[in-house]
């Protein structure tokens, strides 16, 4: 009842005038950022983070939440009418709701995706209230030892978990985080290290410059890149369908499902929205009674893959607040605009600061409210935004990925920065290697290597305490597995170990 009261409070403290105004132009430039396939819901936050330096903290904050909502369920658009996901979360929208539009029904499909992420947001809200406030008492017992296997275990998992087929690439990408993030003065006593003989990297590297660079400038590259997209013509059909309560109710037990897998998948750090989709699409298929009809334009598909990626926006805001470890890519950009604005995110505060989890809380309520209202009403608009020629797009967003790092610190360095990221970005995606382990690395670098230095200085070199604390035990134990479970002979062994697998791998080995 206590929490109840306290998001009470905190959404009567945000209806005023000015904060509604910002929450409908956040949302609806969030949904309008999403829905341009090449603009990601991680560049919008990292552009607008740049814009939005004058704010004062609560209206900074409240407008990046929307910005962040508004461009994961902005993504549904064009993986319907497209067959392009917007941003990578809505890659399992695409495989139902594009068969969906073709079949005549884009106006439902699109109503179905909005009601699902409407309703994904607040189940991920429910459990943001409940498990940060006791997740943030846990983590005041984290010391030096455990947060470096923390940090380790982030840039593991996500290593694991967003290889696309390759463990080994997602590895790669973790390690070469950690590399950029070693470069600079060091955290304990300012040594400078790897500048290369550059003074302007004796302070390292910054984190907005890489991640516009990384996420937006090679987005514009991989734009233009790719064949073009051709949209469905829908002018025929009703844009203004409310979803049927019929079907709502039907996928009850769906919409719930998808939205606790949507949010513990956002609390893993590093793996991020794509990943909520994917989960809870393929739990969907697993216990629906109609499987044949998924890939075909299965109501229930779209429905479940848009809950779960939606869902995972408070999840992974769980640990960015409670432990400074993101949960997701646009989380971790988040986490640089608190630090921005004057909050410090981790153990310490629900005691500095013990109502700011309920305001968080509160703006995405109201972001949740925006994007229905927005969603269902503002279908035509977003059709014909989809029509926007890319050449005349992309040259915008590449002024604003300049614009934005500069703006910060007024250093044409940045600039450089960023157009070094957003190549490097660019190759990477072309060899297939993740950019969230890249980021992360980045992020939790500084965080591992101050942990693991004050942690050998209070042990006096001794490295037993990062092994029989019984946490950072449990999670250099979980890594350890992690790591085993990435190896294809470990897995082929174990498949052969487990009863019921025998006959299955002998038939599949030639």
């Amino acid at each position: 009842m206590q929490a109840l009261q306290s998001l009470a409070d905190a959404l009567l403290g945000l209806m005023t005038p000015m904060s509604l105004f910002h929450v409908a132009w956040a949302t609806l430039l969030g949904i309008f950022v999403g829905s341009l396939p090449g603009l990601t819901a991680t560049m919008g936050v990292a552009l607008l983070t740049t814009l939005t330096y004058t704010l004062d903290r609560d209206a900074a904050i409240l407008v990046l939440i929307c910005m962040y909502v508004g461009a994961i369920y902005g993504g549904s658009r064009s993986a319907i009418l497209l067959n392009i996901p917007g941003t990578p979360a809505s890659a399992a929208t695409s495989l139902d709701g594009y068969p969906l539009a073709q079949k005549g029904q884009a106006a439902n499909a699109m109503a179905l995706a909005t009601a699902g992420s409407a309703l994904g947001t607040l189940v991920g809200i429910v459990l943001l209230v409940m498990l940060a406030p006791p997740l943030a008492e846990i983590a005041l017992d984290f010391g030096s030892f455990e947060f470096f296997w923390l940090a380790l275990f982030g840039i593991v998992i996500s290593g694991q978990l967003t290889g696309g087929g390759s463990v080994l690439k997602g590895y790669i990408a973790g390690l070469l985080g950690l590399m950029v993030a070693m470069i600079g003065s060091e955290g304990i006593h300012a040594h400078v290290r790897f500048n290369l003989g550059l003074s302007d990297l004796n302070g390292g590297i910054a984190l907005i410059p890489a991640m516009v660079g990384a996420f937006g400038f090679a987005e514009v590259l991989t734009v233009m890149w790719r064949p073009k997209g051709e949209m469905l013509d829908s002018s025929s059909e009703s844009t203004s369908a409310l979803p049927r309560l019929i079907d709502l109710w039907r996928y009850k037990f769906t919409i719930i499902r998808s939205g606790i897998i949507g949010t513990i998948v956002g609390i893993i750090p590093g793996v991020g929205e794509d990943i909520g989709a994917w989960s809870s699409y393929a739990a969907a298929r697993k216990l629906s009674k109609e499987p044949e009809l998924y890939g075909k334009g299965s109501t229930e598909g779209l429905t479940a893959a848009e809950t779960g990626n939606s869902a995972v926006v408070p999840g992974a805001l769980i640990p960015a607040l409670t432990l400074a470890v993101p949960g997701s890519a646009p989380a971790a950009v988040l986490i640089a605009a608190l630090f921005i604005h004057g909050i410090r995110p981790g153990p310490m505060i629900m005691i500095e600061q013990p109502d700011f989890i309920y305001n968080i809380a509160a703006m995405l309520v109201l972001a949740t409210v925006a994007i229905a209202v927005f969603g269902l009403s503002l279908t035509r608009v977003f059709i014909k935004i989809l029509k926007v020629p890319r050449e005349l797009l992309m040259p915008i967003v590449f002024t604003l990925c300049v614009i934005g790092p500069y703006a910060l610190t007024q250093r044409v360095f940045d600039i450089w920065v960023m157009l070094f990221f957003g190549l490097a970005g660019f190759v990477l995606r072309r060899m297939n290697y993740p950019m969230a382990p890249l980021v992360l690395g980045i992020i939790l670098g500084t965080l591992l290597d101050k942990s693991l230095r004050r942690g050998l200085t209070l042990s006096n070199g001794d490295l037993s305490p990062f092994f029989t604390r019984p946490i950072s035990a449990t999670f250099a134990l979980i890594i350890g597995v992690s790591i085993l479970l990435g190896i294809p002979a470990v897995r082929r062994t174990l498949a052969r170990l487990l009863p019921g697998r025998r006959e299955t791998v002998a038939q599949d080995e030639p």
